[in-house]
């Protein structure tokens, strides 16, 4: 792999799709079904169409890149799933953030306590392994989007219940920002998770998909919506390491 270095950019919504605008005059009231709302504490939320209250949903906690500043949950949710799932973007990449958000996410939503996944990009990619890893019954699965595994932590003190916790690696052939795994990177990963006998998903794009964001790929966000509902429909998923 060649180290290659691009910025993640993204023209403005335009009138009509949700927006800043639609964000902040959403606030007041709570957030609508598939729009996001920016509560007071900096976690952004995202609500399903038709949102039942008596429906336990899956929830999915958002750690993005914190380089890219124009992530925008609402646009993300909207490509992924409208109807799948609960939604939040912790205020940001730490262990209490992460916890803080699914806590509230708990206290004002119906969230399924047993289908709460992480998923991150670049650095938050990184943090959600290692959050993962920490506190394994916790959660339902990770993923992450172009984020390194951080291989030298000795994130494996808790093998017996890491070994159960099905997580998904997302990343294109050719690394595309400084965080992205290289070939070396995804190697170990692979022989780490295989020693360990742990269940690691692994996706490879063509490097023409770093031309964007990786985590605002439709390709990426549709695969990260099978491999959730893979989970939910069927149970803890047993594969071990697959690249398509």
């Amino acid at each position: 792999m060649k180290q290659g270095l691009s910025k993640c950019q993204e023209r403005p919504m335009v009138a009509g799709r949700i927006g800043p605008a639609a964000v902040e005059e959403r606030t007041s009231r709570g957030p609508a079904a598939g729009l996001p709302s920016t509560d007071r504490r900096d976690d952004q939320v995202f609500l399903p169409l038709g949102y039942e209250p008596a429906y336990d949903y899956p929830l999915l906690v958002w750690l993005p890149d914190s380089r890219d500043e124009r992530f925008d949950l609402g646009r993300t949710m909207s490509r992924l799933s409208l109807r799948n799932y609960l939604a939040v973007r912790a205020s940001g990449t730490s262990v209490e953030a992460c916890w803080a958000a699914i806590e509230r996410m708990s206290d004002r939503y119906s969230v399924h306590p047993q289908r709460i996944h992480l998923v991150g990009a670049g650095d938050g990619g990184e943090a959600a392994f290692r959050i993962a890893c920490r506190e394994p019954n916790a959660l339902a699965g990770v993923v992450s989007i172009a984020g390194r595994f951080p291989l030298n932590e000795g994130l494996f003190g808790r093998l017996a219940e890491v070994r159960s916790l099905p997580m998904l690696l997302c990343c294109t052939a050719e690394p595309i920002e400084p965080t992205s795994p290289t070939t070396a990177d995804v190697d170990r990963t692979l022989r780490l998770f295989h020693a360990a006998g742990g269940q690691l998903g692994l996706r490879i794009y063509p490097a023409a998909s770093g031309r964007q964001c990786l985590s605002r790929s439709r390709a990426v966000l549709r695969d990260i919506d099978r491999w959730v509902m893979d989970g939910v429909s069927r149970g803890p998923l047993t594969l071990a390491a697959a690249s398509v």
